[in-house]
């Protein structure tokens, strides 16, 4: 990561992507994330079946083979015609993105990929008699094993399609606050799981944040929605950062935040709330503020506005992709608007 005094507040963006053309997709996202912004590799679940998150990471994973049924995402035997898609897809992504960046005339200095956790995605996978695999611990074990060692070779593919760029990875975790209060319903639907203790998700989390620093990622960050948030569980897992939407944060999780600053680890801040894609979006002015005003709060440095990454409070999939490409010129501007303000 860069220094302190070096760093530039930057924009992204959280991954999901409208429309079904990597190759377009890519240009629009690496166009408008240029230096010192962060581009990332998009997920298209227009796409259909193996380009949704669960297909996409599950598609990593090291002898664990999944397939579609009814329900959802499978563990079974042996791939199905469902893994090999998603497979495949993520394949034709990596050797598209190899193209767009290797014919830039300046290529970006870092470029983010977005993996589901460990926990959401055993949320989402289903044994062999319809169950979550959440509902099992050695399910939860093998799936938090193998997806680290999973992470290893997707890494490696992706730095050969950017050589010289850092790899940020964005951990997704949406399913978190469910799965640790014990809120996901089993395959009936008339009970619930039982909840996954604080202890588990830190130790499957940190299994998979080391995976990935050994893999040579340069900044890794879990994701998750800000009702609950385990802030301090995410950077006791040793993640550099916690990338959350901002709206609805406590005081207790902006004083956390406060705390994972001054610690030297980095906000990725869900600032820019998009509930309607056909809406307008906020002037830049009143998302700027609505970092600025808590962060004056706590007592923070402007300086420290720097280290801030900014980004949409969810996927941009359900926009039209003009709208899309708005959403990040707003997040740029953003981002220009708290650097003048670390600048003072």
């Amino acid at each position: 990561m860069s220094s302190e005094n070096d760093q530039r507040a930057s924009a992204t963006a959280l991954g999901p992507w409208p429309g079904s053309d990597p190759a377009e997709a890519i240009r629009i996202i690496r166009g408008e994330l240029g230096d010192p912004h962060l581009p990332f590799l998009p997920e298209l679940p227009d796409r259909g079946v193996g380009s949704d998150p669960v297909g996409r990471t599950g598609s990593l994973l090291v002898d664990l083979a999944l397939d579609v049924q009814p329900h959802g995402w499978r563990l079974v035997d042996r791939p199905g015609k469902d893994a090999r898609r998603a497979r495949s897809a993520l394949s034709t992504d990596i050797n598209i993105l190899a193209d767009v960046a290797g014919a830039e005339d300046v290529s970006a200095a870092e470029l983010k990929i977005q993996l589901l956790g460990p926990l959401s995605l055993a949320a989402n996978l289903h044994l062999h008699n319809g169950e979550r695999a959440l509902l099992d611990y050695g399910a939860r074990r093998d799936i938090a094993e193998s997806l680290a060692a999973g992470v290893a070779d997707h890494v490696r593919r992706i730095s050969a399609a950017v050589p010289g760029a850092g790899i940020v990875v964005q951990v997704d975790e949406p399913d978190i606050a469910s799965v640790m209060a014990g809120t996901i319903p089993t395959a009936s639907g008339y009970r619930t799981l039982r909840s996954v203790a604080g202890e588990e998700v830190t130790a499957a989390w940190r299994l998979v944040i080391e995976a990935l620093k050994a893999a040579g990622v340069v900044e890794t960050v879990v994701s998750v929605p800000e009702v609950e948030a385990p802030i301090e569980r995410i950077l006791a897992a040793g993640a550099d950062g916690v990338a959350v939407p901002l709206r609805a944060l406590t005081t207790r999780q902006w004083e956390q935040l406060a705390g994972a600053v001054e610690s030297g680890k980095r906000v990725w801040a869900g600032a820019l709330h998009i509930s309607d894609p056909q809406g307008r979006l906020p002037r830049t002015s009143d998302v700027v503020e609505s970092i600025w005003k808590p962060w004056r709060q706590l007592g923070l440095p402007a300086s420290g506005l720097a280290g801030i990454r900014v980004t949409p409070s969810s996927g941009l999939a359900g926009f039209k992709p003009s709208a899309a490409m708005d959403v990040l010129k707003k997040l740029t501007q953003t981002a220009d608007g708290l650097d003048q303000l670390a600048q003072g």
